[in-house]
């Protein structure tokens, strides 16, 4: 047990459960935990300090969510990152999207407009990951993924949604495979904007080839720092 760890005896095993998913769960998408990485319950028991069942059911839930490979007398592990599984899951990711982004734009309404045009004003305001001013990447992350939600939350379909929270983590995680500094070759906060303004437009043919272009240029980065390794 982490000696610096004092339990709150009201705190029980499923609320430790949902500690050690949610806090695993940020490492992994943040690449504090890189692919293929063992994940030993005990190291993890002891630098978490919730216990090992609470550890062991957030690994089994992290696997259910393809984050995690659990294999038999061998432990788990942080799943594996490939180039043909970039370019699946980005090709997947560019059809929801556009899905999600073609019916939020036909269906939302005046306070969802208001919602994204301040998830990109507070993104914008908020210091890129590795750049002056930023201590963490976990408030840009954050407020990029509100952005994008923003976007596609008024597309009505529930389903739909929950396929884009996945997709929406899996590209998060191979995007922090690659970067590990300031993200300089892009103006990735031009390319907010012009989504936006084409949203802002109700002009779905254009916002969802400009963001198929985000996409693939966030797809080009990622597949060539793989090459790399």
């Amino acid at each position: 047990m982490n000696q610096f760890v004092v339990e709150d005896p009201a705190l029980d095993s499923g609320s430790r459960t949902e500690r050690a998913y949610h806090r695993l769960r940020q490492e992994i998408l943040l690449g504090d935990l890189g692919a293929n990485d063992r994940l030993r319950v005990a190291e993890l028991e002891e630098r978490f300090g919730l216990g090992l069942t609470p550890i062991r059911e957030a690994l089994a839930r992290l696997a259910s969510e393809g984050l995690v490979s659990m294999e038999a007398r061998r432990g788990a592990r942080v799943l594996e990152i490939s180039l043909a599984e970039l370019a699946d899951l980005m090709k997947t990711r560019r059809e929801i999207e556009r899905l999600c982004l073609t019916e939020s734009i036909q269906h939302g309404d005046a306070r969802w407009e208001a919602e994204v045009v301040a998830a990109l004003h507070v993104l914008g305001r908020t210091p890129l990951p590795g750049s002056e001013g930023s201590t963490t990447d976990l408030e840009w992350e954050k407020q990029h993924r509100h952005f994008h939600a923003a976007l596609v939350s008024a597309c009505g379909s529930e389903w739909l949604l929950r396929f884009w929270n996945q997709l929406m983590d899996h590209s998060q995680r191979y995007r922090k495979a690659r970067h590990k500094g300031p993200l300089v070759a892009r103006d990735v906060q031009a390319e907010h904007q012009a989504i936006l303004d084409a949203v802002l437009r109700r002009d779905a043919a254009a916002a969802v080839a400009l963001m198929e272009q985000h996409l693939l240029a966030t797809e080009k980065a990622a597949r060539a720092a793989l090459e790399q390794r």
